[in-house]
């Protein structure tokens, strides 16, 4: 680093860092300023949980698989990259989803959105809810909205709104999935805070999404229209779902390829063991400019020391937390963390007896399975397989019970090949199994998550300015969200040192 420009250090090089270096580079070059970064990895690979298998013809994600198109910071920074003419959607013919439900496989109910009635026709003709479910959730319509402003579970809401039914046999297996969680652990306005704005909005949360249903946004092709004029007019897909051609972590590459273009410093190997306050200094001054002094110094795990103007650290809460407990409250980062696991099979065509005809299916807890859900990956993926192969996908672990995640890879594979045998009728042997499993993984955000998180933020910013945290432990679990936090805290960081 050179020692006549500010100088940021990034902990952690997953999607959320990569994409802060990113904007801080672009945004401080378009403002005329120059600027130091250096990304710090502690593993010995960049993406984080984006992590793209690229097999015998076929392509493989380890994390995540997808993101939202209608969520536009994505959109805007694979343009950037020149990675839109990469982006491809979901097979157009693969819409159709399965529930597990007393052992066997059930078409999702239609008429419902986020597991909530927006379609009382449809709802009505419901076969995985009982006529006395369907009654119970139709009362919502007359009850009363919640008085106060306080924070609540997820499941709470559901069941005080819809009945315990609905939760159970339609929004948890919907809902939970999404964090891997306990939808009686999760808090409502970190995790769906638009079902309590329904509420307060229409006084019924089934009113509010016939509203939203009757105004949402062109769907399908006219959707897309939208998305691609967001981002100068290149065609985008129509589908809900976006990814690459050649997996997710294409995006990742691109990152890395151009912060190493425009001079930034990679780092893999590299943990941060301690992150300490060298002195005070006048920020944005004339005497902070000159300073010989840096702000902070970061010592590393190996002995060595850094030294930085600013910190971001775009890490796990739970690692976060360590780094900081020294100086500020990070009792809002002490949150849980699930481990979950991907098993992936790959199969040959021939002999494969099952006609995957939609996206796969969700399976509630309550039926008692090794597996949460499954993607029938081939079948909505396009891309993800050889012609005459096929790609399924299995996830393992939730919240209530992760110990399958620490099974062996031969009892993993066995007890995951005997769910989708009993649900799917699928005997054929697969050619490939890759198991990935992902400890403590998905944050859990509990009620009250939000006012602690913004009480955290500001004791940072007032007891160690120059530095600041961001990412899957604060905001969102997504892809867009994480990189749009990113670019948040770059723009954040430029304009403190104005």
């Amino acid at each position: 680093m050179r020692r006549d420009v500010r100088r940021v250090a990034i902990l952690g090089g997953g999607i959320t860092g990569l994409s802060a270096a990113f904007y801080l580079k672009r945004l401080a070059k378009e403002r005329g300023r120059e600027i130091d970064v250096v990304v710090l990895e502690k593993s010995g690979r960049l993406g984080g949980k984006v992590n793209t298998l690229r097999k015998n013809g076929f392509v493989i994600e380890r994390g995540p698989d997808s993101f939202l198109g209608r969520k536009l910071p994505m959109l805007r920074l694979a343009r950037e990259l020149g990675l839109l003419d990469e982006l491809t959607g979901t097979n157009p013919q693969a819409t159709k989803t399965y529930l597990a439900m007393d052992g066997r496989l059930q078409p999702m109910p239609k008429g419902l959105n986020l597991g909530i009635p927006n379609d009382l026709g449809a709802f009505a003709r419901n076969s995985v809810v009982s006529p006395r479910g369907k009654l119970r959730a139709l009362d919502e319509l007359r009850l009363p909205p919640k008085e106060d402003d306080a924070d609540e579970t997820v499941g709470g809401f559901l069941e005080r709104r819809l009945g315990r039914e609905m939760v159970e046999r339609v929004a948890e297996p919907l809902l939970a999935g999404i964090h891997a969680g306990n939808l009686y652990r999760l808090g409502l306005k970190a995790t769906f805070p638009q079902f309590a704005e329904m509420e307060r909005k229409h006084g019924s949360v089934i009113r509010g999404m016939i509203e939203a249903r009757k105004t949402a946004p062109a769907a399908g092709a006219k959707a897309a229209e939208a998305r691609s004029a967001a981002v100068g007019g290149a065609k985008i897909p129509p589908t809900a779902f976006l990814t690459f051609r050649n997996g997710l972590s294409t995006l990742i590459e691109a990152l890395e390829e151009k912060l190493r273009e425009e001079g930034a410093e990679i780092r893999l190997g590299a943990e941060v063991a301690a992150i300490a306050r060298m002195e005070e200094r006048g920020r944005g001054s004339a005497e902070a400019a000159s300073a010989p002094a840096a702000a902070y110094r970061l010592t590393l795990a190996d002995g060595s020391t850094l030294e930085a103007d600013d910190v971001l650290l775009t890490l796990p809460g739970y690692a976060t937390a360590e780094l900081l407990s020294p100086h500020v409250d990070v009792g809002a980062l002490r949150i849980d963390y699930v481990s979950v696991a991907n098993v992936v099979f790959a199969y040959d065509a021939k002999g494969f007896n099952h006609k995957l005809d939609g996206s796969g299916f969700l399976v509630p807890h309550g039926e008692g399975r090794t597996i949460t859900a499954s993607t029938w990956t081939s079948s909505k993926w396009g891309h993800t397989a050889p012609a005459g192969k096929r790609l399924i996908r299995c996830y393992v672990g939730h919240a209530d019970d992760q110990s399958a995640v620490e099974l062996s890879d031969e009892e993993m594979t066995a007890a995951v090949r005997r769910d989708i045998r009993e649900l799917m009728g699928l005997t054929a042997e697969p050619e490939f199994v890759e198991i990935t499993r992902l400890r403590r993984s998905m944050p859990q955000y509990p009620v009250g998550h939000a006012d602690r998180v913004a009480a955290f933020r500001a004791e940072l910013a007032s007891r160690l300015p120059g530095v600041y945290a961001t990412g899957a432990p604060f905001d969102g679990v997504g892809l867009p969200d994480c990189v749009q936090m990113a670019k948040e805290a770059a723009e954040r960081m430029l304009a403190d040192e104005a």
